[in-house]
């Protein structure tokens, strides 16, 4: 199933930036007052199960304390909203299918706009090769109009032919950011291998059985295709529900600690990054998010932190107010359809039970607005 994949992924990303929060007693912030963000440093190993109770609730938080409800059952849903058009089912049967394309070696036309193409190159600035400017002969596939090259490299290789070797000629920018570089003339002697054609394979239904019927549970087209638009549906009605939520919900107080849990979460996720590349979380974030620290990250993302926390604050709610609980079994179910296994053991033992309850219940609460939504 295509919505219990996405589920899946969530779950195994666990609280990539601002996806799952938390809630537990503590100062009450009020909307309108932030929270210093250098007064919420993560752990040294954040544990997702903090705070939450063995039922998946925040603990010892009543929500309903917290926000003035509206209407939350019998939401209407623009049909513009709810429409998936056959245009959206078709590019996302293709992006299926691009895992199963066939690529083939073109040698016997010219490269036009467009076209992917494997190059090998060698640069050179007044006839001495610089560093960092060659393929070394091990060859680079880029795609014209789409690969991002220095000045009109990609667009100079149109109307060769494979096996042909000639020169580009260039212009590094001035600030290309490497001195002896820096708004030079260069060369580079191209040798294009060859052209790359991707096909698609044809989606019949017996292709569907073969390939995608273990993976997805679909045997026809149409299978495949009506569960596709049902998924995207689904999660533009969800998407509306959760604007909708936050639009209409008034927040009366947002207790502080739902929020540092976002921000020890956020940072959480950024450490276990850096630790993936063997730096320094603040060398880290300087290069690839462009802060200082984590501080500047958490300042960064303060509102995002805090709209998150207020959502998940009103999903809690919803909960509570419509009688809406989970147990074990109600987990084991949710594996068994997104994983085909009830085997969950190993996000337990990474997670927490409370944490796993209070993400199924969260889908409960959104399974149920879902359900008692009226479609336009």
């Amino acid at each position: 199933m295509i919505k219990s994949k996405i589920i899946m992924s969530i779950l195994t990303v666990a609280l990539s930036v601002s996806i799952f929060t938390g809630c537990s007693t503590g100062k009450i912030v009020t909307p309108g007052e932030s929270s210093n963000p250098s007064e919420n440093p993560a752990p040294n190993k954040f544990n997702y199960s903090d705070s939450i109770d063995e039922n998946g609730f925040w603990s010892n938080v009543t929500a309903l304390d917290c926000v003035e409800l509206t209407q939350y059952t019998g939401i209407s849903i623009p049909s513009n909203i709810h429409t998936i058009n056959d245009e959206f089912i078709q590019t996302k049967v293709n992006s299926i299918l691009e895992n199963y394309k066939k690529q083939y070696q073109i040698t016997d036309r010219a490269v036009e706009a467009g076209d992917t193409v494997n190059m090998d190159y060698v640069g050179s600035i007044d006839g001495v090769e610089f560093e960092g400017g060659s393929t070394k002969g091990a060859g680079t596939d880029v795609t014209i109009g789409v690969t991002s090259y220095i000045d009109d490299f990609l667009e100079q290789l149109i109307g060769h032919t494979p096996g042909e070797s000639f020169d580009v000629e260039v212009t590094f920018p001035e600030d290309y950011g490497v001195e002896e570089l820096n708004g030079k003339d260069a060369v580079f002697a191209v040798t294009l291998n060859y052209i790359i054609e991707s096909v698609l394979p044809e989606l019949s239904d017996e292709f569907v059985a073969e390939n995608l019927s273990a993976q997805y549970g679909w045997n026809t087209v149409n299978e495949m295709e009506t569960e596709i638009r049902d998924a995207m549906k689904s999660d533009a009605v969800s998407g509306y529900i959760q604007e909708h939520l936050l639009e209409n919900v008034k927040i009366k107080s947002l207790p502080d600690s739902l929020l540092k849990y976002q921000q020890n979460s956020m940072v959480q996720y950024f450490q276990d990054n850096a630790d993936s590349y063997n730096m320094e979380i603040n060398d880290f974030l300087s290069t690839y998010v462009g802060v200082e620290n984590t501080e500047k990250l958490l300042e960064m993302y303060l509102e995002d932190n805090t709209q998150a926390a207020e959502y998940y604050l009103i999903m809690q709610a919803i909960a509570e107010d419509a009688n809406i609980t989970v147990e074990d079994k109600d987990v084991a179910e949710y594996f068994k359809d997104i994983a085909g296994t009830e085997d969950y053991s190993v996000y337990k033992e990474a997670y927490g039970m409370p944490y796993l309850k209070m993400n199924v219940l969260n889908w409960a609460v959104m399974d149920y607005l879902e359900e008692k939504a009226v479609l336009e």
